[in-house]
């Protein structure tokens, strides 16, 4: 038995086991493959300080093969990592960076590769081009028993399309479906959630590409990175880290790996341990470790600084909704940020609310109401609407990417339904998601999403997360309910002005036939009655 025990490779691991990272069925890991292509683009561009502009191409080459193109005009990559970076699972830098970003353990464009390679038997192809380098173009394939990239061809462009950028192309089996969850729904929808960037997305068998303009021309802000916060480290990592720092002192320690530690509260920590200020940390005993740890969960420590977060903005969720939806109001409510085990996280909710191609009723500065005809959004595919007896379209966003399945398990989904639409005008039935020609985004930035799997699927239900997206839901929803009262008070009252439209010719007939007034005078009384009567109604 003991010979037969043997190491087990990560890659070979997630090969048998691809439905835990999304490829569980051909249609989800064609978008799996984009998503981590596209997050992967979407972060080297704004790391550069690029407005992202992003190609997606998908090709047909047989009923159940597809090849999938993603470019982008990032910084590009050193030819000495881009093996690494396509052929290796659990190489990146962004699992101990304790700031935002889409990508977070490393995995997702290489197990993308590894998916083609296993349905296929081909590798991936990657072109990339750095600023001052050259344009380099490596065939990429995973030697999943040892989790090494295998180089299978490399070849110097002498000449390429883009000044700097990279392009991924992997061939895999799959299937291209339309409507909710598909492709075309993810595309929309990052273009929603990333106003600033310009995507254009070719389907299969399509002649034009549908361009997806950016409506912002900001590259957002670039989250700094933070220390650990010691409520967010349990006792095992913190003994970790008191073997490997380079402290000589504790009180030292306590100050320089982690945030929001000063002296005076190191001090405070290490007294309330019973410990020694001059302790040497690597000498601490698992018995000290613990009585620091527990001291630590005593001691009243401020939050973490929030400048590892890069939340979208209220600005640009307006951008993104006005963009891409054709209601007629628009809301945005942002939490201030809050924190779970330690990591900084800010909500931020956004609800588009009206009727698709409806006229608008409004009042003018004078209090007279007016309909106005809605110009149709100048989008090329379906809006993000739906009709008034449908489920409200819920847009679940985790740093900027859309979440599209396992709904019913996210905490995003939970909170709404736990949320009381009514009171905010939208039908509802008891613990169910409202009713409603409407769109409600939600959106998580955070250091450290904690999703329900690998696949990047749903988010777990921390009771900190989901209050928060609670009080956020709350706090638009005010602000929806207020607007659509006013929407029905004006309609009652374009109602009842219609009925003087309709009635009052009538009454100046009768007026006329009491009265003995001539066909001028009954004209005269029908426009004093029906100026008296305006003025009554005139709403403030």
């Amino acid at each position: 038995m003991a010979s037969a025990q043997k190491e087990i490779s990560i890659s070979e691991f997630f090969a048998k086991n691809r439905h835990l990272l999304g490829f569980d069925n051909p249609r989800k890991a064609l978008l799996t493959t984009i998503k981590e292509g596209v997050d992967n683009s979407l972060d080297a561009c704004e790391e550069g300080g690029i407005l992202p502009d992003i190609g997606i191409e998908i090709h047909q080459l047989e009923e159940d093969r597809f090849r999938v193109i993603v470019d982008d005009n990032g910084p590009g990559i050193v030819q000495e990592q881009m093996s690494k970076i396509f052929g290796k699972l659990l190489y990146g830098s962004k699992f101990h960076s304790r700031r935002q970003s889409r990508g977070q353990q490393g995995i997702g464009i290489s197990a993308a590769g590894l998916y083609g390679q296993m349905t296929t038997g081909k590798g991936v192809v990657i072109t990339s081009k750095t600023i001052k380098g050259k344009a380099i173009r490596l065939g990429v394939q995973l030697d999943f028993t040892k989790n090494k990239p295998l180089v299978t061809g490399e070849e110097e462009l002498g000449d390429w399309d883009r000044k700097h950028g990279t392009r991924f192309e992997v061939e895999l089996e799959a299937t291209y479906q339309r409507g909710l969850r598909s492709v075309d729904d993810y595309v929309k929808q990052t273009a929603v959630s990333n106003p600033h960037a310009t995507l254009r997305y070719l389907p299969p068998n399509a002649e034009e590409a549908r361009v997806y303009e950016r409506a912002s021309k900001e590259v957002p802000a670039q989250p700094a990175e933070i220390k650990p916060h010691p409520y967010g480290v349990e006792l095992g990592e913190l003994m970790k880290m008191l073997r490997d720092t380079n402290s000589r002192w504790l009180v030292g320690f306590l100050q320089e790996e982690f945030c929001r530690v000063g002296r005076k509260k190191a001090l405070e920590i290490i007294e309330l341990a019973k410990l020694g200020e001059k302790s040497y940390p690597t000498r601490i005993a698992r018995e000290e470790a613990d009585a620091l740890y527990r001291a630590i969960q005593k001691t009243k420590i401020s939050a973490p600084p929030t400048t590892c977060l890069s939340p979208i903005g209220e600005k640009r969720i307006l951008e993104g909704l006005q963009k891409e939806c054709d209601a007629d109001f628009f809301t945005v409510s942002t939490r201030p940020p809050a924190v779970y085990r330690g990591n900084p996280f800010q909500i931020e909710v956004g609800i588009a609310w009206g009727r698709p191609g409806s006229d608008r009723l409004d009042v003018d500065q004078e209090g007279r109401i007016t309909k106005t005809r809605k110009k149709r959004a100048k989008v090329d595919t379906e809006d993000l609407l739906g009709n008034a007896d449908e489920s409200v379209r819920v847009l679940r966003f985790a740093n900027r990417v859309p979440l599209l399945f396992q709904q019913s398990g996210c905490c995003f989904t939970k909170a709404v339904s736990a949320t009381s639409w009514r009171n905010y005008g939208l039908s509802q039935s008891k613990g169910s998601i409202p009713t409603g020609s409407a769109v409600i985004l939600i959106h998580m930035a955070s250091v450290w999403v904690p999703f329900t799997s690998e696949a990047k699927e749903a988010v777990a239900s921390y009771p900190e997360i989901q209050k928060e997206v609670k009080l956020a839901l709350q706090e638009a929803g005010r602000k929806l309910g207020a607007h659509i009262r006013r929407e029905k008070k004006v309609a009652s009252e374009f109602e009842k002005r219609s009925y003087i439209d309709q009635y009052l010719p009538h009454v100046g007939i009768g007026l006329q036939e009491i009265l003995g007034l001539t066909a001028r005078e009954r004209e005269e009384a029908v426009d004093n009655l029906k100026e008296t009567l305006e003025t009554n109604r005139k709403i403030g």
